[in-house]
């Protein structure tokens, strides 16, 4: 238990040689994403909740809806029918961003497994992901189809799925794809229920019709937390601790 009653914070584990430990109160790193992705790791989040760095900035959100989640587990069995043997689908899996500071952890991502063995033991470079998969409520909908959109496009994922339960008008799902810069084309967008043909190399069309209807308790979950970090582990890369 920590001081104030709570769980104990998570250990330190230092990310990379350029991250260290100053009095066991500050950190002193080479650049802002070691930095940011050290407090990342460092945060303590509610059992269940999902913590993300957008634009530098530590995001907690909720647990998701049961329609949310219905949805990302039928999407997710229709994938493994046709990927390939030696990709995973994965729904937390935490996406560097290092050149937005962000680390995205997306609904469903498809990922080589062998990408997981490769590098850190927290995360995998976005670069490497063939598809995402996001699914708004009202904590994620921002950063879903603008800021994680973004950063999506910007390392070159290929396909970018959004299933928007807030669309205005009613439930959209767009695919996005030819990322560009920080931008996508819209390959596909229907109303929620119509097919969504995903093309090589899936080439499959996911029957939404078959999806659950989100309900109002589904698009009306709480707001994001933005996590305020303390100071003692606020300090830059050329910041040294006062005495």
């Amino acid at each position: 238990m920590n001081g104030t009653g709570g769980p104990p914070p998570v250990p330190f584990v230092m990310l990379t040689d350029r991250v260290q430990m100053i009095d066991g109160d500050y950190i002193r790193a080479d650049n802002e994403w070691d930095e940011i992705a050290w407090v990342w790791q460092q945060t303590v989040a509610p059992k269940g909740c999902k913590q993300e760095i957008i634009d530098g900035v530590v995001m907690v959100t909720p647990l998701p809806s049961v329609a949310h989640s219905s949805v990302a587990e039928r999407v997710q069995r229709r994938l493994y029918e046709v990927i390939s043997d030696d990709w995973g689908i994965y729904q937390r899996l935490a996406l560097a961003v290092p050149s937005r500071l962000g680390l995205y952890v997306p609904d469903l991502v498809v990922v080589p497994e062998g990408e997981l063995r490769a590098g850190d033991d927290n995360f995998v470079p976005a670069g490497k992901a063939q598809l995402v998969v996001e699914i708004t409520s009202k904590a994620t909908v921002g950063n879903d189809r603008i800021h994680k959109a973004a950063g999506y496009a910007e390392t070159g994922i290929p396909l970018y799925l959004l299933i928007d339960f807030l669309a205005p008008g009613g439930p959209t799902s767009t695919l996005y794809g030819e990322p560009k810069g920080d931008t996508y084309r819209v390959l596909r967008a229907g109303r929620y229920g119509a097919p969504i043909a995903l093309p090589r190399p899936f080439d499959v069309a996911l029957e939404s019709g078959d999806f659950p209807q989100p309900s109002s308790a589904a698009t009306t979950t709480s707001t994001g937390t933005e996590i305020t970090v303390d100071s003692r582990i606020e300090s830059r890369a050329n910041r040294s601790p006062t005495p």
